[in-house]
């Protein structure tokens, strides 16, 4: 009887300790997994977070142990290069990477995202390896198929041509505008060449009462640039345009401006962070529609700018601010000063803060048409009128607070 009671007892023990052991539920997996701070204006989110359902979305970046940043470029092929920037945090500080992925100017966004993805995956594993959710982690690997050598016959150049329509009318009013460019660029580490031409139209109805207001503006434009590199800091190149515009008064005009541009990080780190300074120095011939305020139909023009531009990408948010000095060498009190700023900020947890404007200076207007301009042109802005400065602001703050998580996607009803 002794030895009956002694195995139930032994039996109610190990069932108690069976029943007490937890199991590996959602929020029981939730809770080892890893916190990232994903900081991506650009990416389809929702996407990533379908896919990538092993870690912790969190807002506020001083909660994770992850920061990921994404950067991006233009590629000289059209298509766009992502740098991911992973930056441990918490029992993660300084296990940080860099990876890159790069997609095609033929891409669709379902490769674009699904790419980015597989990318995210890769570079997050040197963390989740470290948490209890590794032992969940199976590694795949896909058998390459047949490489083959491709030879490009375009040589690395790129075309892109476009037209586009615009209509839009109701009883007293009609507008339509006709847009037609074309653009070739060749991108290599040692040299830029981009090439664009474009033309365009736009034409106003308007009635009111018994009158009809007809209104056109054109503008055609060639455009030209060869850089060469010149090392990690420097390069040299120069610009050639050409355009008219009725909107400017410039029946003809056109520019060559050579220059040399030092960075004071090396370009490989553009994405991130760059402080350019580029000067440049040229020629102008301008050939006017009408008579200018200054008696003039023609005239030929030497001139020079300095530009200075500072971009930095960081966990904490990101500022642009450039500054842009131009004058004429006949009177040096004919000058444009240009200032241009964006800062985007995180504040604190679950605050933002950003703003961004440019304001300008402007003295060297030489292209104003002599006698002004008709009530008409004023109302419709048709035509350059005379000012001594412009600007823009805008700026705003959020505040977000509330669960630190953000993994569920729900899509019903739209966002």
């Amino acid at each position: 009887m002794k030895k009956i009671i002694c195995f139930l007892i032994f039996i109610s023990v190990i069932q108690v300790s069976f029943a007490q052991e937890p199991t590996e539920t959602v929020d029981t997996l939730r809770r080892y997994a890893l916190k990232l701070f994903f900081d991506c204006p650009f990416c389809d989110e929702d996407y990533i977070r379908r896919e990538i359902p092993f870690i912790n979305y969190v807002r506020d970046r001083k909660e994770a142990q992850v920061h990921l940043m994404v950067t991006s470029q233009q590629t000289g092929g059209g298509g766009w290069e992502y740098s991911f920037h992973f930056f441990g945090q918490n029992e993660f500080e300084g296990q940080n990477d860099t990876l890159i992925y790069v997609s095609s100017t033929d891409d669709t966004r379902e490769v674009r995202r699904k790419g980015q993805t597989e990318l995210i995956k890769l570079g997050l594993m040197r963390y989740v390896a470290k948490t209890p959710l590794a032992k969940r982690v199976k590694i795949q690997f896909a058998q390459p198929g047949k490489e083959e050598l491709v030879e490009d016959k375009w040589k690395s150049w790129v075309f892109n041509s476009s037209v586009r329509g615009f209509i839009d009318g109701q009883k007293f009013r009609r507008y339509y505008r006709i847009y037609g460019s074309i653009e070739a660029s060749k991108v290599t580490p040692e040299w830029k060449y981009r090439f664009s031409l474009s033309s365009n139209i736009r034409e106003d109805k308007i009635v009111i009462s018994d009158s009809t207001i007809y209104s056109t503006l054109r503008r055609q434009s060639f455009y030209s640039l060869i850089v060469k590199s010149l090392g990690d800091h420097w390069s040299t190149g120069g610009r050639v345009t050409m355009s008219s515009s009725s909107f400017s008064n410039y029946k003809l005009k056109y520019s060559i401006y050579p220059g040399i541009e030092y960075d004071i990080f090396p370009y490989s780190e553009s994405t991130r962070k760059q402080i350019r300074i580029l000067y440049t120095i040229g020629y102008s011939y301008n050939h006017y529609e009408d008579t200018t305020i200054y008696n003039k139909i023609k005239e030929s023009l030497f001139g020079q700018s300095l530009e200075i531009a500072l971009e930095v990408t960081q966990k904490w948010g990101s500022v642009e601010v450039s500054a842009n000095w131009s004058n004429y060498f006949h009177d040096w009190s004919k000058n444009h000063l240009s200032l241009y700023g964006y800062l985007n900020f995180r504040i604190l947890k679950g605050l933002k803060f950003n703003m961004g404007g440019s304001v300008a200076m402007i003295h060297d207007q030489l292209a104003l048409v002599k006698g002004g301009v008709s009530m008409e042109e004023i109302l419709l802005y048709r035509k350059e009128l005379e000012t001594r400065y412009s600007y823009f602001t805008n700026f705003g703050i959020t505040y977000t607070f509330g669960s630190i998580y953000s993994n569920v996607v729900n899509p019903r009803f739209g966002r």
